[in-house]
């Protein structure tokens, strides 16, 4: 893939270092750890950085590496726990901003450009094509509707730019899917464009209504949707579920994939509670959960 001198130099400048510092007592310190490192977008000159929600939540400071070495302190502006993009601000003006593409143009083979740090002053570049757009699930209780894998490898932290040969700005490089094919996924801009008044007025997304949250990470089987693993002092360890249950109806409604279970879940808001039948020991077990509000449980402290 030939991308010239120049064309790779804008990019590299527009692709931030992050250095987040999360206290130890905030409930995502458990699952995550207390110190991360991720990348970032400038997507516009007067200081604002897109990047991945799972780097800056719960974080007391942020630091942001310019590729010319200049480290400042940032803010976090906006999350978007649902989608999982985050803004942080930097006090800086003139910054090299990038264009933000139309994800609708996207067709897959096209050609793309990932770009993301490896450390404060530290960039790399892959390049791949579009394997695939469409829906993705992930265990976190994620769905994401119009998700962008690319061959482009993640090169760095997560939170870097997917770009187009033009160098829009694409998408934001969430994680790496396939250590063997070496495909990572990258959430379409669009959920940012989209989203971006709102965002920057209220700190979140306020014309999608709030989602009810379980605080499990779940796999589909055969019999219904297992628990992997639970959020200490989540909604639903709090409510009795235990790893190892599989969860095959929420509200006398069986949910029978992971899919399935989400968007029963999500008809609800946080704070209802909802009945759910577990398989347990071969036994049929009823627990009664109050759904959370993961936005407010990750919150700042």
């Amino acid at each position: 893939m030939d991308v010239s001198v120049e064309f790779a130099r804008h990019l590299l400048g527009a692709v931030v270092n992050l250095h987040a510092m999360v206290p130890r007592a905030h409930p995502s310190s458990r699952i995550l750890g207390n110190e991360r490192m991720g990348s970032g977008v400038i997507v516009d000159p007067s200081g604002l950085v897109l990047t991945v929600n799972y780097v800056v939540m719960g974080a007391s400071t942020v630091d942001v590496g310019f590729l010319k070495g200049r480290r400042v302190k940032a803010e976090v502006v906006a999350q978007d726990f649902e989608v999982g993009l985050a803004l942080v601000r930097v006090k800086r003006q003139g910054l090299t901003a990038v264009p933000l593409a139309g994800g609708t143009d996207l067709t897959c083979g096209e050609p793309v450009i990932a770009v993301a740090s490896t450390g404060p002053q530290e960039r790399r570049i892959s390049g791949g094509l579009v394997t695939y757009l469409g829906e993705f699930e992930a265990y976190w209780e994620y769905l994401l509707e119009h998700g962008i894998v690319s061959s482009a490898q993640n090169p760095g932290f997560g939170g870097g730019g997917l770009f187009s040969m033009t160098g829009a700005l694409l998408g934001v490089v969430y994680l790496p899917l396939n250590e063997i094919v070496r495909c990572s996924l990258a959430i379409p801009v669009d959920n940012y464009r989209e989203h971006a008044s709102e965002l920057l007025r209220y700190g979140r997304v306020v014309s999608r209504p709030k989602r009810a949250w379980l605080g499990v990470f779940a796999h589909a089987v055969d019999e219904g949707v297992v628990v992997l693993g639970i959020v200490p002092e989540g909604p639903s360890d709090r409510g009795g579920l235990q790893e190892g249950d599989v969860i095959v109806s929420l509200n006398a409604e069986e949910v029978p994939s992971r899919k399935e279970l989400y968007l029963s879940l999500w008809r609800h808001g946080p704070g209802e509670r909802l009945t759910l039948e577990v398989m347990r020991d071969k036994r049929l077990r009823r627990l009664e959960v109050t759904t959370g509000d993961r936005a407010e449980f990750f919150k700042q402290i």
